[in-house]
């Protein structure tokens, strides 16, 4: 709604009650919109309607996504692509075949300090990347949300909630992982809330080309304030901290540098929508968080979900097969 040039014209939801919600909330900020509960006739017959945001849950993404593109709309899609790989290949040909722009919700990428922090990698800043470490260590999730806790709905909390930070390093690193090792389980929560199937803990090894490693480790029973969230990207020539975009150098001691941070302080959802907004102005078929680098970044995590409930090691080769892509 604060996106500048942008007009809401419709909201769906499939509860009357919610779509009537957003629709009150587009007046409260001064526009208005149509309330749906069906998208399908929502697109066929409000024909004012250009790009779409879907924010639903992960188990839909698949149909949803190419439904959407198969209309000619411009299409704005939460994360994961998929919850299977051949699956994340079907929203990839969609998107390619498709008439509008497709940008994937791995909003963190255009969160500024990281966006920052990311260019100053990519740009050679730390030198050669050696590891990434990450930790994302809190609360359990929202009781209010029970699709949350179903793994065959969500594909469990790596492929849910882990993937922004392994997208994350996957981006520094610039390729995807050759195999993944992990371990997890449910130790705190068990059946809670009642039926859960999701973990509440993991911790991750991803080897990636040249010896580059990332460890990551996620869990829901973090004292509140006791250790959070870090996400830092090690080189030969220095080390970098995502969150802070504050880098030092590895050969003096100093105090660690603050880069220079464009939209400093902006929420990494506007900012996404922003950017969306802009490539279908622009014409851009290849934001940031396109197709194809969101299927890897959602590759990455079902790989690691294999590698913890079969308790093995999976390769890169592996999935890429299942995607039908060159390994």
């Amino acid at each position: 709604l604060r996106v500048p040039n942008v007009q809401v014209v419709a909201v769906c939801d499939i509860l009357e009650d919610r779509a009537a919600a957003a629709a009150q909330m587009v007046a409260g900020a001064g526009g208005k919109a149509r309330a749906w509960t069906d998208f399908r006739k929502m697109l066929d017959e409000q024909k004012d309607i250009d790009a779409v945001i879907l924010a639903t849950p992960d188990w839909t993404h698949k149909d949803f996504d190419i439904a959407i593109l198969e209309m000619g709309k411009h299409l704005y899609a939460e994360k994961p692509l998929a919850l299977n790989a051949a699956d994340c290949k079907a929203v990839v040909q969609a998107a390619g075949q498709a008439k509008g722009i497709f940008q994937v919700g791995f909003q963190l990428r255009h969160d500024p300090n990281r966006n920052a922090a990311e260019r100053f990698i990519q740009k050679g800043g730390i030198g050669r990347v050696l590891m990434c470490h990450g930790i994302r260590h809190g609360g359990d999730l929202p009781r209010n949300i029970p699709w949350y806790f179903d793994k065959d709905k969500c594909g469990d909390i790596v492929v849910d909630q882990g993937i922004h930070i392994l997208d994350l390093f996957t981006w520094a690193i610039g390729t995807h992982p050759v195999r993944v090792m992990g371990s997890g389980g449910t130790d705190l929560f068990v059946n809670d809330p009642p039926g859960r199937t999701v973990m509440d803990n993991y911790s991750l090894v991803l080897e990636y080309p040249k010896g580059v490693r990332v460890n990551f480790s996620h869990h829901y029973f973090d004292p509140p304030g006791f250790t959070g969230i870090q996400e830092r990207v090690f080189g030969s020539e220095g080390s970098i901290d995502l969150i802070q975009a504050t880098w030092k150098p590895r050969d003096r001691k100093s105090e660690p540098v603050k880069l220079e941070v464009e939209s400093a302080g902006q929420d990494s959802t506007y900012m996404s929508v922003a950017a969306f907004a802009e490539n279908i102005r622009k014409g851009n078929r290849k934001p940031v968080n396109n197709a194809e680098s969101a299927m890897i970044s959602t590759l990455v995590p079902l790989m690691a979900t294999r590698a913890i409930y079969e308790k093995r090691i999976v390769t890169w080769d592996e999935i890429a097969k299942e995607a039908g892509l060159r390994s």
